[in-house]
């Protein structure tokens, strides 16, 4: 439950998925990321939270070798990101915000030329195309050029594109950011499914919700610190688990209780009840407590 523990990164490396120890990343003399120290378990899906700016695409661009710490120790899948990023590279997949697929190729000539890029043999590779084209529920649109599909078909080919290569650990950013909800939750459950088969997924996301659905633990960074880590039911207990909500013009106040009984209590101080709301506490709200900014 604390936001920083003492970790052996070196140690730990072939026990968890991902490690950080003590990290650091400055850029012009201004720190992005400051003494973050984290350990997210195999098999675990991890939602990495915090307002814009706070650090967490620096740090999931660290994970992914795409930027070096300026100090610290980072292990994925048991490899150095700075000593082995190949190597690294080779064991993860990652899915980015924004659209990545090339959309004058068709879906199936997205998969090919990833394949390739990873020399992986030309049976093997087709096989695990029409495998995960399967997977995500896209093999009928497998001659289709991929700039004519939906957004949310996009996203699911980037996810099978990232699979392709068997990574052992999955990096989605925003996935499901600007879809519609259905689209939404038919990720939700290649996701859960995925991580069901045994991968180790890190996302980040602004939709509560979507953290809530979907992840054993967060970790929520601000200022480019790791200010607390835990379950939600964790995070929950630790600010209260009782809310009472009251509207004071055009803004509203939250006060937390330990739960919704103590929360109730509290209500009944009150002749007029008028603008007081009482119901059980959520991780937005332990977010906004926290880090002092609403989700956007």
């Amino acid at each position: 439950m604390k936001a920083t523990a003492p970790v052996d990164c070196q140690t730990a490396a072939c026990a968890t998925a991902v490690c950080l120890q003590s990290v650091y990343k400055v850029y012009n003399r201004k720190p992005a990321v400051q003494d973050l120290t984290l350990a997210i378990g195999r098999g675990e899906v991890f939602g990495l939270l915090g307002p814009n700016g706070a650090g967490k695409s620096t740090t999931i661009r660290m994970l992914t070798t795409l930027t070096r710490p300026s100090e610290g120790e980072v292990w994925v899948a048991g490899c150095h990101v700075v000593k082995q990023p190949l190597e690294v590279r080779r064991r993860i997949g990652v899915v980015l915000q924004q659209v990545s697929v090339d959309g004058d190729l068709t879906v199936w000539e997205n998969m090919e030329f990833h394949g390739r890029l990873h020399h992986i043999p030309v049976g093997e590779r087709r096989r695990r195309i029409d495998y995960w084209l399967d997977y995500v529920e896209l093999a009928e649109r497998r001659d289709d050029l991929a700039k004519i599909l939906s957004g949310g078909m996009k996203r699911r080919l980037q996810i099978a594109r990232a699979l392709l290569h068997q990574p052992e650990i999955l990096f989605l950013d925003e996935p499901t950011v600007g879809l519609d909800p259905q689209t939404r939750r038919r990720l939700w459950a290649i996701i859960r499914q995925l991580n069901q088969e045994g991968m180790t997924i890190v996302l980040t996301s602004h939709y509560m919700e979507e953290v809530e659905y979907l992840c054993q633990r967060v970790g929520i960074i601000d200022g480019g610190k790791l200010i607390v880590q835990g379950t939600v039911a964790e995070l929950r207990h630790q600010l209260g688990e009782g809310l009472v909500v009251k509207q004071l013009g055009d803004r509203w106040e939250h006060q937390f209780f330990p739960d919704l009984a103590a929360a109730n209590a509290y209500l009944t101080n009150f002749e007029d009840k008028t603008g007081l709301l009482v119901r059980h506490s959520n991780l937005e709200d332990v977010f906004v407590e926290l880090t002092g900014h609403q989700l956007d």
